[in-house]
């Protein structure tokens, strides 16, 4: 069993709990870097787009998580990320390290915009509206057809950074870093914002919205600027799949993303970093596992390849109904209190992790 001992406050907001805690990170990091020489590229591909799933699911998970305001819609985000990203390279002439910023700005500022209106809606009404807005970005792309290519798409040029290139087939190693480096820098940066009093803010809204507005907190405006920072995030995510897939059109971003992105967060563990980094795996591995499970299912009957319709998208649901049922909590919760009963044994109790009414009787019906 370990015990923490506090001597101050800011050991609640500290980075890492414990020093333990900051050394497993470190070799995980340490791990991370070690891949390329271990991988095939092909494995090393599929690493990298965990990680790009990662950056999208930290971007959602910040609103949907920490804020607790549910989204269908950041497909478009990861739209606006994307489009903005290549765009401002071939219009504008811009480097990859100019305009990659610039496009989670761009993303960001938008969906500040979209809150303002989204922030009057509550609950399933608030999905809905931002289903509609995943919808209707596959119809703004195509309208927007003399910018956009419409469903031609648009060629994502090779990263260049200060002379060295980075692309998937030529570079993989190189991207891999790149990505890898982008991964860190978000996962500090949604950190921060955990232990800085936006952040609080943040969870106080999850928690009750009532409660936050009676202790000062401007409910609407920060809504906006959880909004703002998910959307950012998301399109940073945007901007790499852009570069990871090398084209892209309308039906790159259709509202099936959005609802993969919602799953991802939710399997994961709703409220924390390591949930979503567990949704992105299961979300971004998942694929290939069925793809190999039924081609090796193919040769022990002795026939080809068993195409079934509709396979993915039915394992998807069933994942998710089970987590709903037997693990709320995603895959983070099982972990940790598995992690609990470890630590804690014998003194674990089963109904330690119950879940509480975490609303008042004045929300209820919001």
């Amino acid at each position: 069993m370990r015990t923490v001992f506090k001597t101050s406050y800011d050991a609640d907001i500290d980075l890492f709990k414990h020093g333990a805690q900051r050394n497993w990170y470190i070799l995980l990091l340490v791990a991370a870097l070690l891949l390329p020489f271990v991988l095939s590229e092909f494995a090393l591909g599929e690493m990298t787009n965990l990680l790009i799933w990662s950056i999208a699911c930290m971007g959602l998970m910040l609103l949907v998580g920490q804020t607790g305001q549910p989204s269908l819609g950041h497909a478009a985000f990861l739209a606006v990320g994307c489009y903005a990203n290549v765009l401002l390279q071939e219009r504008l002439g811009l480097p990859f390290i100019l305009s990659f910023p610039l496009a989670g700005l761009i993303a960001g500022v938008a969906g500040a915009l979209i809150a303002r209106p989204m922030t009057r809606l509550h609950g399933v009404y608030l999905a809905i509206g931002t289903l509609a807005l995943a919808i209707l970005t596959d119809d703004l792309i195509v309208l927007a057809t003399p910018l956009t290519n419409g469903v031609m798409g648009l060629f994502a040029p090779d990263i260049q950074i200060f002379g060295y290139g980075f692309n998937r087939y030529g570079n993989p190693i190189r991207l891999y870093l790149l990505i890898l480096a982008i991964t860190v820098a978000v996962v500090l940066v949604y950190r921060n914002i955990q232990r800085s009093p936006l952040g609080r803010s943040f969870a106080a809204i999850r928690d009750s919205e009532i409660s936050a507005q009676a202790m000062g907190v401007n409910v609407a405006r920060t809504k906006a600027i959880a909004f703002g920072i998910s959307a950012g995030i998301t399109g940073l995510a945007g901007a790499l799949i852009g570069h990871y897939a090398g084209i892209f059109n309308n039906e790159t971003f259709n509202v099936i993303l959005s609802i993969q992105l919602l799953l991802a967060v939710v399997i994961g563990g709703l409220g924390t970093i390591h949930g979503a980094f567990f949704g992105a795996a299961v979300v971004a591995l998942l694929p290939q596992a069925i793809a190999i499970s039924r081609d090796l299912l193919g040769k022990v009957m002795g026939g080809g390849t068993i195409a079934i319709p509709g396979l993915e998208a039915a394992v998807f649901g069933a994942i998710l109904i089970a987590f709903i049922l037997f693990e709320p909590q995603g895959i983070y919760g099982r972990w940790f209190k598995i992690r609990t009963f470890f630590e804690l044994f014998p003194f674990y109790r089963r109904d330690m992790f119950r879940r509480q009414k975490s609303y008042l009787k004045t929300e209820r019906m919001r």
